[in-house]
């Protein structure tokens, strides 16, 4: 039988480095919406989890589907939880969309979905491996962007903001060469019931240490199945990212003029 998916993109409008985010003007459309309209199709139900009014005024104005939950949720996977069990209809797995990346792709929730069509998988997340050209210093040792080792069924060991693994015996400057390295994607994609197991645990002590909400389920003795992309997302955390976005944008649009009926 095929799975039903329910994609939620948790928006909160306080942020340290960027207030109102989800709003931000993108040519014309606040960034909520571009993320809405980009995975829409790919899931049978499309709802934003917010607890701001202003949000949910401008996602009802672009037509879209919006769920008020608490301003007291400490992460989007405990907001995603409460948005599930609020919106109408059965769903067999979640999708964890980020409310800061309007350039996800539909193939990447594809790949999340396809994870499940493996017998035991509850939760799923995507990978990219660092390629060889990357600037080795902004892709291993920002840890801002976390890492991730696999074992040989996909599925996650550990995330580390650090670098892992380490490769011994060698100059630093060659490990992009010498191994492959995975950066973590921040799309989840869980099983309606294991979401709701996972929002009940109590904070782990290798999540504590990281700051990695993710390294809590792994403690507690679940398997995270990863797939891997080799897509980036463009993530948006502070006001200069937003200027990058929009160049990025402004590319995007003037590709798809030249070629109409290209796919991403």
């Amino acid at each position: 039988m095929k799975m039903k998916f329910l994609g939620i993109i948790p928006a909160r409008y306080a942020s340290t480095r960027f207030p109102g985010k989800p709003l931000a003007d993108m040519r014309g459309k606040p960034m909520i919406q571009r993320v809405y309209e980009q995975v829409h199709s790919s899931v049978d139900r499309l709802v934003v989890a917010t607890d701001d009014e202003r949000i949910e005024a401008a996602v009802k104005a672009f037509g879209g589907h919006v769920v008020m939950t608490s301003a007291s949720h400490r992460s989007g996977t405990e907001r995603c939880s409460e948005a599930c069990s609020k919106t109408g209809g059965r769903f067999d797995a979640v999708i964890n969309i980020q409310g800061d990346e309007p350039f996800v792709r539909p193939a990447q929730i594809e790949l999340l979905k396809n994870c499940f069509d493996q017998p035991g998988v509850h939760i799923a997340t995507l990978v990219k491996p660092l390629d060889a050209g990357d600037d080795f210093e902004t892709a291993l040792f920002n840890p801002n962007s976390p890492k991730v080792v696999l074992n040989k069924h996909g599925e996650a060991l550990y995330f580390s903001r650090s670098v892992i693994p380490y490769i011994r015996g060698k100059e630093y400057t060659t490990w992009l060469s010498s191994h492959t390295f995975y950066r973590h994607i921040g799309l989840y994609a869980y099983r309606t019931a294991t979401l709701d197991e996972i929002v009940r645990l109590p904070p782990s002590p290798l999540e504590l240490a990281e700051n990695l909400e993710q390294l809590r389920w792994i403690e507690h003795g679940y398997k995270i199945q990863t797939a891997i992309t080799h897509n980036d997302t463009v993530g948006i955390d502070t006001p200069e990212d937003m200027a990058r976005a929009l160049v990025f944008l402004d590319a995007s649009a003037q590709e798809n003029q030249k070629t109409p009926t290209a796919r991403t």
